[in-house]
């Protein structure tokens, strides 16, 4: 169908030039933006992934008899649940984790969004009150329904610009999900209890999580 996995995400094998054009006029603005008036520190981004129960890494290995160990694949549907997460510079923010098998929509980002807003005022209250919050999400369609982007009017947040087709922009896909699917190796799940319990030890953890900007 012309299209390749990115980052967990469908998008076009070759890319417009209008599209690679769009990647570095809006690359040039955040930096040229970043020179005059430092954001990072003000900035909140989130995304969503899937956590499997069943963490299985695959690789290969070798006998002295030179046959390989044979390790089982995933089945095609594998358990797993849906983690929503915002996070800053200091840390996590805010995260939620789906009930199996229930996916994001435009009223249940908004709704997410509401909570997030809570969180910030109660945990990051120098945003809230003086500083105000930059706010970062990728193109999906969720997070740019009308509904959400009038919710994230009235909340008067400056959202930065995404170009579509480029999930590696976002620094959930490139930073916060490569560690923690790092931590996730070989892990088993019985329940969604004990995957939240290893999330909270892994956010908790200041070497896995912590101030680098």
């Amino acid at each position: 169908m012309g299209y390749v996995n990115r980052c967990e995400v469908w998008v076009p094998h070759l890319l417009t030039e209008t599209s690679l054009m769009n990647r570095v006029s809006t690359c040039d603005l955040l930096l040229q933006r970043h020179e005059r008036d430092p954001f990072l520190k003000t900035l909140v981004t989130g995304d969503e992934t899937w956590i499997l129960y069943q963490n299985v890494h695959r690789k290969r290995t070798w006998s002295k008899d030179n046959r390989p160990s044979t390790v089982a694949k995933p089945g095609l549907h594998p358990k797993k649940v849906l983690l929503s997460i915002w996070w800053d510079w200091t840390g996590v923010v805010y995260y939620e984790l789906l009930p199996q098998a229930e996916t994001i929509n435009s009223a249940k980002h908004c709704n997410q969004l509401d909570q997030l807003k809570a969180a910030i005022v109660e945990k990051r209250a120098e945003l809230s009150n003086r500083r105000g919050v930059v706010f970062h999400h990728d193109n999906a369609r969720p997070h740019v329904a009308v509904d959400v982007r009038q919710k994230l009017l009235q909340f008067d947040w400056d959202v930065l610009p995404h170009p579509p087709y480029f999930p590696d922009l976002a620094p959930s896909d490139y930073y916060l999900f490569l560690s923690l699917k790092n931590s996730l190796r070989d892990k088993r799940f019985q329940s969604v209890i004990e995957i939240k319990t290893h999330l909270e030890k892994y956010f908790a953890n200041p070497n896995n999580f912590g101030k680098r900007v």
